[in-house]
């Protein structure tokens, strides 16, 4: 087991795990902690507060992260390979935004934000400009939010931080010396099958189900996931339960809002599901960032 934790991840994300980690790590497989488990997989990578912690703490030979949103794969994988040049044109960013009274820094926002919805990453390229507008938008929005419409158009208004750290280059650093040997694909979860084996470990966080209609945010892409994903993504959990890989999927509990509600006891049955306590993100009402119960599914 490494001990050395520096990295953090470098956006912030709708339901993010940096806070539920004390909890997550008690539940990880014993064979990842005496080093049996080989490959590490996260299908809905996210803002990738359990991969980086998996990768700080554990010696894995390999290590995949998929995910569906073209620029936050873009984003991370210039991470990767150029994170000198992203530096540099995040200092510019942050040199520029930062001593910008209210009104000019609202002008300066939504500006770059209708420049960076006019554009748009190509399949297989990776824009350093593209990766810096994406950061600098989640570290200056409301509430650290990335959400899109049904265009791809990211739409969050400006946030109200007085001194936002745009450019964090040390973490950004012990991120890329951490990413380079993972493979970081724009991809559906199941195209995972074919990585998987008796010595990975798999942890899904996929979209939450809502609690509620009003609640509901699955918008990191311009498609939604509903309850028919939910119930594949079960079917897919079990396929790769078949091949002994050793399983874990977060997802919210609907006994919060509706003790009978039993979704989630349906579509993973037979599994072991726990309960965590999470603190609520995402609500405009701060007096409603409550404890609530999240849900940990795992086959082992």
């Amino acid at each position: 087991m490494k001990m050395k934790e520096k990295a953090k991840p470098f956006v912030k994300w709708a339901g993010g795990k940096t806070g539920l980690i004390p909890q997550i790590t008690k539940y990880y497989p014993e064979s990842l902690k005496t080093g049996k488990i080989d490959k590490y997989i996260e299908p809905f990578v996210g803002g990738g507060a359990i991969l980086i912690d998996v990768l700080q703490k554990y010696e894995v030979k390999e290590a995949y992260a998929y995910d569906t949103n073209r620029d936050l794969v873009n984003a991370y994988n210039v991470i990767k390979t150029d994170v000198d040049e992203l530096i540099k044109k995040l200092k510019k960013l942050e040199n520029e935004y930062i001593p910008l009274d209210t009104e000019n820094r609202k002008k300066y926002y939504y500006e770059l934000r209708n420049e960076y919805n006019a554009s748009e990453i190509k399949v297989g390229k990776l824009s350093t400009q593209r990766a810096s507008e994406f950061i600098f938008l989640n570290k200056t929005c409301f509430n650290g939010l990335y959400r899109v419409n049904q265009n791809g158009d990211f739409n969050v208004p400006i946030g109200k931080y007085k001194n936002p750290t745009i450019c964090d280059e040390e973490n950004l650093k012990e991120l890329s010396k951490l990413l380079k040997n993972v493979e970081i694909i724009c991809g559906d979860y199941k195209d995972t099958i074919d990585l998987v084996d008796n010595n990975t470990f798999v942890y899904f966080d996929p979209p939450y189900r809502p609690l509620s209609i009003t609640s509901g945010f699955t918008s990191y892409t311009k498609d939604d996931f509903d309850d028919k994903d939910q119930k594949q993504l079960a079917d897919y959990y079990r396929a790769l339960n078949n091949k002994e890989a050793k399983l874990m999927l977060s997802n919210s509990n609907p006994k919060n809002v509706n003790k009978e509600d039993t979704f989630f006891d349906d579509i993973y049955a037979g599994f072991n599901i726990n309960e965590l306590q999470a603190n609520r993100m995402i609500n405009s009402k701060g007096t409603e960032r409550g404890k609530i119960s999240e849900l940990l599914i795992l086959n082992y």
